[in-house]
C-alpha cells in the first residue's frame, strides 16, 4: 500500500487527539447493544449483570456462573470490554495505547466490574486456548502495512480461542467503502469541527483518509492514515487460513446478508 511511514496507529498523540471524535457519545450509547449482540451470537447470557436474575440465567449457560473468557482485540478506551463485563463475562482487553487502556480501567471502575487490561502488540500476543471468544470491533484491524502482519493478529487470535470457541470480527469491508465512497465531507462532533478527505490506494488496496480537526478557538489538528480494505470473501479466507474452521459473513449482527444493503461487515468464525 506504498511506502512505509511509520506505524502511525502506535501514536499515542493521535488516539488521544481524535478519541472526542472516534468515540463520541454516539458511540458509547451503541455500547450495550453491540455487546448483547455478541453474547447473542457466542449463545451467552445478555442481561446485565446487575439484574437479580443475571447470577440464575448465567449458571444456566454454556459457560456456567463465571461466564464466558472473552479477548477483546483492540479494546480502546473499553466501550465494549466495559459492557460485556457488566453482563457477566470475563474480559481481557488488550490494546497497544496506553491511555486507552487508562481509560478503560476508569470506566471499569466507575462500573464496578471486574476488568483484565493488557498492553500489547497483537502481532505478538497469544495467551494459547485460553478464550471461549474473541471480538475485534468498529475496524479495529487492518491498520498494519503488511498483510502478512494482518494474519499473524488473526493466527494469534485463533490460538488464543478454545476448540469450539468463537471469533467476532466487525469492520468496513472493501465493498461499503466502495459503495458509499466520497471524497470528503465535514461535520461537528465531539465539541470539533471535522473535515475530512479520502482517498483510493492501489487498486482499492486501502483507503487513505485525512482528518482535520478545528476546535472552538481556531486550533489546527491534522493527521494522514492508512487502512487497509479487505473484501468479505478475502477476509474469510484468511481467517481460515489462520485457524478457524469455519466463517459466516453478515452484514450486521442480526444476521442479515451482506449485500448491497449491509450496513457494516460482520464475520462470525468457530474454531
Amino acid at each position: 500500500m506504498g511506502e512505509k511511514k511509520g506505524e502511525w496507529f502506535l501514536n499515542e498523540t493521535f488516539w488521544a487527539q481524535y478519541a472526542p471524535v472516534l468515540f463520541d457519545a454516539q458511540r458509547w450509547a451503541e455500547a450495550p447493544t453491540v455487546a448483547e449482540n455478541v453474547l447473542r451470537i457466542i449463545g451467552a447470557p445478555t442481561e446485565h449483570h446487575s439484574s437479580e436474575t443475571a447470577l440464575s440465567v448465567a449458571a444456566e449457560s454454556p459457560y456456567g456462573p463465571e461466564g464466558p473468557a472473552i479477548l477483546d482485540a483492540g479494546c480502546g478506551p473499553g466501550r465494549i470490554s466495559v459492557e460485556l463485563a457488566a453482563r457477566g463475562a470475563r474480559v481481557t482487553g488488550v490494546d497497544i495505547i496506553r491511555p486507552f487502556l487508562n481509560a478503560a480501567h476508569d470506566s471499569a471502575e466507575d462500573e464496578g466490574v471486574p476488568l483484565e487490561l493488557e498492553q500489547a502488540d497483537l502481532r505478538s500476543f497469544s495467551r494459547p486456548d485460553a478464550f471461549d471468544a474473541a471480538v475485534s470491533l468498529y475496524t479495529s484491524f487492518g491498520y498494519c502495512d503488511t498483510i502478512e502482519e494482518d494474519m499473524q493478529i488473526l493466527r494469534n487470535i485463533a490460538a488464543s480461542v478454545k476448540a469450539g470457541g468463537w471469533f467476532v470480527l466487525e469492520m468496513t469491508g472493501r465493498e461499503i467503502a466502495v459503495r458509499d465512497f466520497t471524497e470528503g465531507e465535514w461535520f461537528e462532533r465531539g465539541g470539533f469541527t471535522v473535515l475530512t478527505e479520502f482517498k483510493v490506494v492501489g487498486a482499492w488496496e486501502g483507503l487513505q483518509s485525512r482528518w482535520m480537526l478545528i476546535d472552538g478557538d481556531g486550533r489546527k489538528i491534522d493527521h494522514v492514515f492508512v487502512q487497509r480494505l479487505y473484501s468479505a470473501v478475502e477476509l474469510k479466507r484468511l481467517m481460515l487460513a489462520s485457524g478457524f474452521a469455519s466463517v459466516e459473513i453478515y452484514g450486521d449482527f442480526d444476521f442479515s446478508p451482506y449485500n448491497e444493503k449491509a450496513r457494516t461487515m460482520v464475520l462470525v468464525a468457530r474454531k
